[in-house]
């Protein structure tokens, strides 16, 4: 009889349609998976590098990341609702199996004449204990349509990790790459100071011979003075760098190891970046997958919603004993049986219709983020390549007016040495040169923001475990 009732139910199972509309992945433009329209001459089309900060070619920095894969605490945060998105599916899951409850209680009770059981006291303890069985008949879907959204919010909440990492992998970069972009500057700024002392030596020397005047001397000290005042704030710039390498690789600034500071010279790359096209970012971004999954998860509770308006069928049973004692409780004595199954109708179907109404509206609400993410994927992508080109053009720009600097520069101290010219105009080149200098090297390193921004911007897939925790796909 129970394998007949199996297969009636499995059966049951079989021939269940689930209520509400099946999910069909959303359409995007046609023109997203398009090549991008702002790459240039330091882009090429190759699918992104996965660990795309390996292009750097610098062994420190990957160390870099690897540590702030561990052990930042937003990735943290992130595995852990992953944890609790797995354990909510589960927990839906356990839907699909029987349920079995097993129970017992005692109770003191005086009977009268009339009531006493035979061979019972007037006054004794009564012992209950039973097994109770129940399975849901999953006829229109609940369960499936349950389970179905379940799996949506664990793929959303893992693309939310991946989201995480990629900004970890990318700030990590940055940070790294501001403070060595700010040794650099430093350097820099530290030349022209240099240049500009002996300027003022050289001048002060010809104040005593009578070539110059004091006014001389003071104009050029006065710029070295204020290439001095630059150097403070680049080395603050660069202690607060430091500062968020060690917070984003979960370490308290006294602990990031010295290694991290070494590095002098701005990040550079040597080759052209691999960016894909729009089909390749929109497969890579995590916020659009997880978008995405969100959408089938919202589109799947319209079906739980939907399966209210049906009856819920329960196969169910027990099984007890009552016993004037624990030790005659699964003994001598008839056995209580209870086998049938339960229908369970809502009556108030405006309540389900609204949640059906509710869980439409979510679902609407999560196409437009599908929607909008889509749409700023391309457009933060787009502008990153443009930033990017543009920022080498200006860079080429920047060379050309140093190497003119100078040129100029050295043309000028002749024509000084030689008294062609006058100090002032020796002072207004040498302050060019300086200018010239100084931007070249804040543009080098504003370079290495744009390149971040751009691996940002492209996102990334993660395919192996790491020791951040969670599955990475």
């Amino acid at each position: 009889m129970l394998k007949s009732l199996t297969t009636a139910v499995s059966l049951l199972a079989l021939a269940a349609c689930a209520a509400g509309p099946d999910y069909r992945p959303p359409a995007t433009p046609a023109t997203a998976a398009a090549p991008f329209i702002a790459t240039s001459a330091a882009t090429n089309t190759t699918p992104p590098d996965d660990h795309w900060w390996r292009l750097y070619d610098d062994p420190v920095l990957d160390g870099l990341v690897a540590q702030a894969l561990a052990a930042n605490t937003d990735l943290r945060v992130a595995v852990a609702r992953l944890a609790r998105a797995r354990a909510a599916l589960r927990e839906v899951r356990t839907d699909r199996t029987p349920r079995a409850t097993l129970g017992a209680g005692a109770s003191y009770n005086r009977f009268s004449q009339a009531q006493r059981p035979p061979g019972v006291g007037s006054e004794t303890w009564l012992i209950d204990g039973g097994l109770d069985l129940s399975y849901e008949v999953d006829l229109f879907g609940r369960i499936a349509r349950n389970v179905a959204a379940a799996r949506g919010d664990v793929a959303a909440a893992d693309a939310d990790a991946d989201a995480v990492r990629v900004a970890i992998v990318a700030d990590t970069t940055r940070a790294y790459a501001d403070a060595a972009a700010a040794a650099e500057r430093i350097a820099v700024a530290e030349r022209i100071v240099a240049l500009l002392d002996r300027q003022v030596r050289t001048t002060e020397r010809r104040v005593d011979v009578g070539m110059t005047t004091p006014l001389d001397t003071a104009r050029i000290a006065a710029l070295r003075d204020q290439r001095s005042a630059d150097i403070p704030l680049l080395q603050a710039e660069r202690q607060a760098a430091l500062f968020r390498l060690a917070t984003l690789t979960g370490r308290t600034p006294q602990e990031l190891p010295a290694i991290a500071a070494q590095r002098t010279a701005t990040l550079r790359l040597t080759q052209p970046i691999p960016v894909g096209d729009g089909a390749t970012l929109l497969a890579r971004r995590p916020d659009v997958r997880a978008a995405e999954r969100r959408l089938a998860a919202a589109t799947a509770r319209i079906g739980v919603a939907t399966a209210d308006l049906y009856p819920r069928i329960t196969l169910g049973g027990s099984i007890g004993q009552t016993s004037t004692g624990l030790g005659n409780l699964f003994g001598a004595g008839p056995l209580n049986f209870l086998l049938g199954p339960l229908l369970n109708w809502t009556v108030n179907r405006d309540r389900a219709r609204a949640r059906i109404a509710g869980a439409e509206a979510d679902t609407q609400a999560a196409l437009a983020t599908f929607d909008g993410t889509v749409l700023t994927a391309l457009g933060e992508t787009e502008t990153a390549l443009s930033n990017y080109a543009r920022a080498l053009d200006r860079r080429t720009a920047l060379q050309r007016a140093l190497d003119q600097a100078d040129r100029a520069t050295r043309i000028t101290r002749a024509q000084r040495r030689e008294g062609r010219i006058d100090s002032l105009s020796q002072l207004d080149a040498e302050r060019t040169l300086a200018d010239a200098q100084a931007a070249l090297a804040g543009q080098d390193a504003a370079i290495a923001t744009a390149q971040i921004d751009l691996f940002r911007a492209l996102g990334g897939r993660w395919a192996r475990e790491t020791a951040g925790g969670g599955r990475q796909s």
